[in-house]
């Protein structure tokens, strides 16, 4: 089977591994027929489970990992583990078994065996996370999520660039837009990086897509197809935005539990409600993926269930069949013909 075709799974990580992994692995059999998974665990707990799948026991192949990444692991630790499931699903995607890896496990040790296993593609100064959400006006690619603390200009236009390519892989959209989170959507506002970011963006490849500056307001209000910030300011964003999502579910469900009238309200009003959880579903938003190394890397959230966990697989197939990696680097070299020509006219 073609490399293309192959995603190497960390089969220990996460709150419910191995059983949530394949089980979601499983759903995700019959979603991608033509896939294969490189599974990596403890044979002795992962085996029993694959051998009582339908699909799954069709499109894999096992291979046992002696350490497992705890979820309170060190990062600095989990580098020194050789032979844990993430570190060898990991190497297989830099020896070219597999063309993407996909983890529930620890984040802090993801990142970093990834960007130091991996590394980054040329071109790309530092990878961002990035992950879709719900707006009223459907999905919204944000990034970056948590990586980057420490960025200048050029790092955001690098992250805007990917935003824009992820944005037409998982979402379909062929010219997405995108914007700059900042303190105020007026061209004056912000720090020197955002407004030295916003120049550069405005004379990219991609200025013709380029909304400007937009407020928090504007994640959940649906904009723009993309927001660009710094890892910091994003990943307070995306933990606000989890726990409103959550506040809402609360307060709807103290709402029609709190009398027999109420109750009755939702017999009325249940056709509506469930489609209103169907779209708030976290699972549905499940598979972070980090942009800007040699390889797909996505990651899941350890709390997912298997319907979760097979969405993130589903972004990770997605990313891997659009080869995701080259046209990064056809568009990062787009962007920088660009920029030298706009210098050399000055």
């Amino acid at each position: 089977m073609s490399r293309i075709n192959i995603l190497a799974v960390d089969a220990m990580g996460g709150d419910a591994a191995p059983q949530a992994i394949i089980a979601g692995l499983e759903i995700a059999a019959a979603r991608h027929p033509q896939a294969k998974f490189l599974i990596f665990g403890d044979e002795a707990a992962v085996a029993p489970l694959i051998a009582g799948t339908k699909r799954l026991k069709n499109q894999h192949e096992l291979r046992h990992a002696r350490d497992v990444v705890a979820g309170d692991m060190k990062p600095t630790v989990a580098l020194r583990l050789r032979d844990s499931s993430m570190r060898r699903a990991i190497d297989a995607v830099l020896g070219g078994e597999a063309a993407g890896v996909i983890s529930a496990g620890n984040t802090g040790a993801l990142l970093a065996l990834s960007k130091i296993v991996l590394k980054t593609m040329k071109g790309i100064d530092r990878p961002a996370m990035a992950a879709i959400g719900p707006s009223a006006k459907g999905d919204v690619v944000m990034l970056d999520l948590g990586l980057n603390v420490v960025y200048d200009a050029r790092n955001l236009v690098e992250f805007a660039l990917m935003g824009e390519l992820f944005a037409r892989v998982t979402l379909g959209l062929p010219r997405p837009t995108f914007g700059l989170l900042n303190i105020g959507s007026e061209e004056g506002k912000g720090d020197e990086i955002l407004r030295t970011a916003a120049a550069m963006l405005r004379e990219s490849p991609i200025a013709s897509q380029f909304h400007g500056f937009v407020e928090g307001h504007d994640i959940a209000g649906g904009t723009v197809d993309v927001v660009v910030t710094d890892g910091f300011t994003g990943n307070v964003a995306l933990k606000t935005g989890e726990g409103a999502l959550k506040l809402v579910g609360d307060l709807l469900k103290r709402v029609f539990t709190s009398g027999p009238f109420a109750r009755a309200g939702y017999v009325l009003a249940r056709g509506g409600l469930n489609r209103l959880r169907e779209w708030l579903d976290p699972r549905r938003y499940n598979g972070a993926v980090l942009l800007g190394l040699n390889g797909v890397v996505v990651k899941s959230h350890g709390g997912t269930d298997a319907e979760g966990f097979a969405h993130a697989v589903d972004v990770a197939l997605d990313m891997i069949g659009q080869d995701f990696g080259a046209r990064i680097a056809a568009g990062l070299a787009a962007m920088d013909r660009a920029m030298l020509s706009t210098t050399a006219d000055e």
